[in-house]
């Protein structure tokens, strides 16, 4: 009889540095181990009986320091503003971004026919070209412009929910210019910490400061030292998609693989990969690693594709069945366990505990979704205070 291969509890402690995690791992390794040793003669195993993890237990719990790492593309934003920001304002897809920015005349222009209708192709061949510096020059200056002017409605959007739904140890990535993000961490953060904020292409609402290594919402001068700042590159030649010159982007995609290295569940949200950008694939893959490693993590996708396809497209980063797909925001792990993601996760899929877990108020006023969550922030201020 094959003998079994111990259990190696250092490597185990390497990987899973947060002390309630490492003993969950291993816990649930011995009694798999235990399990199979105690099979009856009909093959069957005496397994424990699955009970529902209540939603004051999924209140409670806040045994989990490993992020759940949001990753955020156009699909986020437009299922967030399907009819524009506050005044109307619409958010362009890659196929009408020159029409609805009204910048079809800078390729004119340049002597560039149309069609129109792949702008990162059509920039990298005007950038290219020193007798067109001017022209580049204006047409980054409005497009800038137009992204800066977008508002947040006063009344909770899908990115508020987003932040809620999230705690201080999470993250969210997002490859969107628009200043949404910043909009709705500023105005929640009165209310509570919120998630860690990475902008992987840039952002018209951050600004940094290359003295104090510091990166603050745009304002005219550094809080800290009073010196000028740096407004963030947003625009990237498709075929030079240089994520290290600039210190500002560089510093963002190294903090944000240091998360995907250490996160428990990777939410990708509306964000399709595309082909032009090799490059930030190649470098979130880095961050999260060999599948084969992920056998206890998870991956979620937020699309309105089919799952066949999706889990094709993400088949690189996903551990043989440990994928899901939901096209609606509110049907995720965050939308359904807002602030208790990673908790109710490791419950269902450890301990055999399932959660029905909330319908999330998404029609509701800033005070009654802050009353609807305060169980839940309660919880989190007594246990920092503890």
């Amino acid at each position: 009889m094959k003998a079994k291969r111990p259990i190696n509890y250092k490597s185990l402690r390497r990987k899973y540095p947060d002390i309630v995690t490492y003993r969950a791992v291993s816990e649930k390794l011995r009694r798999r181990r235990r399990a199979k040793s105690t099979k009856t003669a009909t093959g069957e195993d005496r397994g424990e009986a699955m009970t529902t993890y209540t939603e004051q237990e999924e209140i409670e719990n806040l045994s989990f320091k490993t992020p759940h790492c949001f990753i955020l593309g156009a699909g986020a934003s437009l299922a967030a503003f399907p009819d524009g920001d506050k005044n109307g304002r619409k958010l362009p897809v890659v196929a009408n971004f020159c029409e609805v920015l009204g910048i079809d005349h800078y390729f004119e222009e340049a002597g560039i026919p149309p069609p129109y209708d792949d702008f990162e192709a059509i920039y990298s061949t005007i950038s290219s070209k020193p007798v067109l510096s001017h022209l580049v020059t204006a047409l980054e200056q409005e497009i800038f412009d137009y992204f800066a002017a977008l508002e947040l409605p006063d009344y909770p959007t899908l990115y508020d929910h987003l932040i809620l739904s999230l705690r201080e140890k999470d993250v969210i990535a997002t490859f969107n210019w628009d200043p949404f993000l910043v909009q709705a961490a500023q105005r929640n953060a009165r209310k509570t910490k919120v998630p860690k904020l990475y902008y992987l292409h840039g952002c018209v609402a951050i600004a940094h400061c290359e003295a104090c290594k510091l990166k603050v919402p745009s304002q005219p001068r550094c809080p800290r030292c009073e010196g000028p700042l740096q407004r963030s590159q947003i625009l990237y030649p498709v075929t030079q998609k240089d994520y290290v010159t600039d210190p500002l982007i560089k510093n963002e995609w190294d903090a944000t693989q240091w998360h995907l290295k250490h996160g428990y569940i990777l939410t990708i949200f509306g964000y399709g990969a595309p082909s032009s950008d090799v490059e930030a694939v190649r470098l979130l893959k880095e961050g999260w690693g060999n599948p084969e490693d992920r056998s206890l993590e998870e991956v979620e996708i937020i699309d309105v594709l089919e799952r066949a396809e999706l889990e094709k497209r993400w088949e690189p980063f996903i551990h043989t069945h440990h994928s899901r797909t939901t096209k609606r925001f509110y049907e995720s792990l965050a939308g359904r366990h807002p602030r208790r993601s990673c908790e109710v996760l490791w419950q269902t899929l450890m301990y055999l505990r399932p959660s029905e877990g909330i319908d999330f108020p998404s029609e509701a006023t800033f005070p009654d979704l802050y009353e609807y969550l305060e169980p839940r922030l309660f919880a989190e201020l007594r246990q920092s205070e503890s």
